[in-house]
């Protein structure tokens, strides 16, 4: 430095140690955010690709040929319903103390559905149990005073004959064992009466117990511990008439109405196909059970009763339910060799086109098809298929031609 002159001031060129702390943070945090992105979308796509490498499962049905069907004859739908339904009541009015059934519970024949209070009538039968001791023993007394009576009678007797008794004193002693024997015959009369009550006392004990009157299922609970009930209504809304809702599943069957135009073509044990909206691809066999001969004057229909012919645990009373009648066999063929079946959740719409997809080894094949009419749950298809295609039932969206799936075990 020459002489004279200062030295130059560097403090400004000093960096803040507050600047530096608050810098750097800022700058790494940016880098953890940017690197958390970069993660998350790699996780997504990931999962995107895993998913779409994801074979779908499908169930196949085999295209039938309509000659080994019948021919429909009448469409209707109905509800299932038992033929014996019954809302189990008490015969007594009193409160209830115990509910025992509950809805979906399965009941015997007999078993015990709820209990009333029973300690009136418990009280009406030791009451009548009592009166009967006391008149049997006033009966007991009776005897006694009978049997001394005919001894009167035969001393009164034998003295009356000696000339020693009169024969007022003799008939005194008639008189009296004929009122005694008079007596004994009442007292008998009301023992039996006694009986009877306590009968009738312990009915009324018995009626405090309610059962189930058949096998079934309980599907209504009706009544609550401490609710008053009733075989009649009384009380206004706050007595019961019900206890409990019992349907024997061994009778449900099908009740549809048929307008009365096309009753004619129904008869009693032809064969039905019934579908249960539940279940709409399950075909259910089934046959008429019998047609109620009366008409609906509203509603111009008349009410046709179907059997199942097997019964399953998934038919449940009130399900809505369709039917197809069925003709003879011989006469199923009248729509053509080359006109086949197949559910209509087989068929899709694909831009105006129907089509199908065709499973065979392992991958499905796009096929378009010509469609007939439609049979119930199915489809007639004319053209496009042949008998023995297996095609996919509700195929999944995003279904393409030669996509690799698996069968529905």
């Amino acid at each position: 430095m020459e002489p004279g002159k200062t030295a130059p001031d560097l403090s400004a060129l000093r960096i803040d140690d507050a600047a530096r702390r608050s810098g750097s943070p800022g700058g790494s945090g940016r880098i953890r955010w940017f690197a958390a992105g970069i993660g998350v979308l790699l996780i997504v796509s990931g999962a995107v690709f895993a998913f779409k490498g994801k074979t779908p499962v499908v169930e196949v049905v085999a295209a039938q040929g309509q000659s080994e069907a019948r021919e429909v004859l009448l469409n209707a739908s109905g509800y299932v319903t038992p033929r014996r339904r019954a809302t189990i009541a008490a015969k007594i009015t009193g409160r209830v103390t115990q509910m025992i059934a509950d809805e979906g519970m399965h009941v015997k024949e007999g078993q015990i559905l709820a209990v009333l209070d029973d300690s009136d009538t418990r009280v009406r039968l030791k009451s009548a149990e009592a009166d009967r001791d006391a008149t049997a023993a006033a009966l007991k007394d009776l005897q006694v005073q009978l049997a001394n009576a005919e001894r009167e009678l035969h001393r009164a007797d034998v003295l009356e004959k000696e000339g020693v008794s009169s024969t007022q004193a003799l008939d005194l002693a008639r008189t009296a064992a004929d009122s005694l024997r008079a007596k004994i015959t009442l007292t008998e009369q009301q023992t039996r009466a006694a009986d009877e009550r306590i009968r009738v006392a312990r009915q009324d004990l018995d009626n405090c117990t309610v059962r189930a009157p058949y096998t079934g299922i309980v599907v209504s609970k009706d009544a609550q511990v401490g609710e008053m009930v009733s075989p009649i209504s009384a009380g206004g809304g706050f007595t019961r008439t019900g206890i409990a809702t019992v349907v024997d599943m061994k009778s449900l069957e099908i009740e549809v109405d048929v307008n009365e135009s096309y009753i004619a073509r129904v008869r009693e044990a032809m064969p039905v196909t019934a579908v249960l909206d539940a279940y709409p691809d399950w075909k259910i066999p089934a046959k008429v059970r019998t047609v109620i001969p009366t008409a609906d004057r509203q509603k111009a229909t008349v009410k046709v009763r179907i059997s199942f012919d097997q019964l399953d645990p998934r038919i449940l009373p009130d399900m809505g339910v369709k039917v197809t009648f069925l003709g003879d066999e011989a006469r199923g063929a009248r729509v053509g060799a080359n006109t086949l079946r197949i559910p209509k959740s087989a068929v899709r719409n694909d831009s105006g086109s129907s089509i199908v997809y065709v499973y065979r080894d392992r991958l499905v094949e796009r096929r378009a098809v010509r469609l007939g009419a439609t049979l119930g749950s199915d489809q007639e298809i004319v053209a496009g298929l042949v008998a023995g295609d297996q095609v996919v039932v509700s195929p999944p969206e995003g279904m393409h031609d030669s996509t690799r799936v698996e069968l529905k075990k």
